[in-house]
């Protein structure tokens, strides 16, 4: 059975951009391939909110060979999607003990429609437990009014070395 909705995704406006992928890069370390979120449109401290958007097209890396004449939005991909706007809320708007911030795992994740080219993968991630280091997010993903995808994302704060910062 799928989980109340975090919120009505329809009072959403999706065209008020808080930072489009210019500022993302600012925050998050993800480039080139791996950068999952086009926009946070939401991210708010007080109420442990953030709402962000991919707009998936077909001339993505996967898209060739996943699935060949029916290309479906990996679902690793939809996870690492939901880890990043939960990344970018704790970075943002939440003192944690550390720089970045790293995928510590996943709890009650289910994909319950698909995500193809030309969907907009709107992500509402709802903070839980916080502190200095770990991070713990309800996120759920929409298409439209349809919800694709839920689950729980946990978040370890490291420090990176200055090595790898500049790498």
């Amino acid at each position: 059975m799928a989980p109340p909705a975090i919120l009505d995704i329809s009072t959403v406006d999706l065209t008020h951009i808080l930072a489009d992928k210019a500022k993302i890069r600012t925050i998050l370390p993800q480039r080139f391939e791996m950068e999952q979120i086009d926009a946070i449109v939401v991210c708010n401290r007080e109420v442990g909110l953030v709402i962000g958007y991919k707009d998936v097209s077909a001339d993505e890396f996967w898209a060739k060979g996943h699935m060949p004449g029916m290309p479906i939005f990996p679902g690793v991909l939809i996870c690492e999607s939901a880890a990043q706007i939960c990344s970018f809320h704790a970075l943002t708007e939440t003192v944690i003990g550390g720089d970045f911030v790293a995928f510590g795992g996943m709890e009650n994740v289910r994909f319950r429609a698909m995500v193809k080219p030309g969907d907009r993968l709107v992500m509402v991630a709802k903070a839980g437990k916080i502190n200095r280091r770990q991070m713990n997010y309800a996120v759920q993903g929409f298409v439209g009014k349809t919800l694709v995808f839920h689950g729980d994302i946990i978040g370890l704060a490291v420090n990176r070395t200055t090595a790898e910062i500049t790498a």
